[in-house]
Formats: C-alpha cells, sequence, structure tokens
C-alpha cells in the first residue's frame, strides 16, 4: 500500500516537473521513457522528491537509482510518514 502511495505521489512530481500531464509511471520507468528528461530536470525532480517526503537524498544514493522501483525503495528506506 505504502509503495502505491509513493508510486501516485510520483506520478504528480514526474508530471509537473517534466510539464506533462499524460505521464504515467510505474516501476520499470526510467529516464529513457520520459522524452523531458535530462540531468538539470532530473535534479529539480530529486529536489521535489526531497521536499515532498521530507528527507535529503545523498549522492551516492541518487547515483544508484536505475528506475523508479529503487527510488521508492530509497523513499521508504528513509522512513517516511505518509499522509
Amino acid at each position: 500500500m505504502q509503495r502505491k502511495i509513493i508510486e501516485n505521489q510520483l506520478t504528480e512530481i514526474f508530471r509537473d516537473v517534466f510539464g506533462d500531464r499524460s505521464i504515467v509511471i510505474n516501476d520499470g520507468t526510467t529516464a529513457e521513457d520520459i522524452g523531458a528528461w535530462d540531468s538539470l530536470s532530473h535534479m529539480i525532480m530529486i529536489g521535489d522528491v526531497e521536499k515532498k517526503f521530507n528527507i535529503k537524498l545523498k549522492l551516492r544514493e541518487i547515483n544508484k537509482l536505475k528506475n523508479v522501483s529503487a527510488l521508492i525503495d530509497l523513499i521508504l528506506a528513509h522512513e517516511v510518514q505518509l499522509i
């Protein structure tokens, strides 16, 4: 259940950052799946994730991310309180 809540919240972040309301993410979503995903939008997205979930991600954690599933796992590892 927590994963689905996080996925829904990430979907909204992705739609805002990448300027595309039609984006639908899943565990396997990667940068290759979203045309507007470049290095700048990546860092903006990470900043928005940190704000939304009130966490601070380390550079080595960010560098290990391969897909949305890994991002959700990382958010969960930070023991976020979901509303």
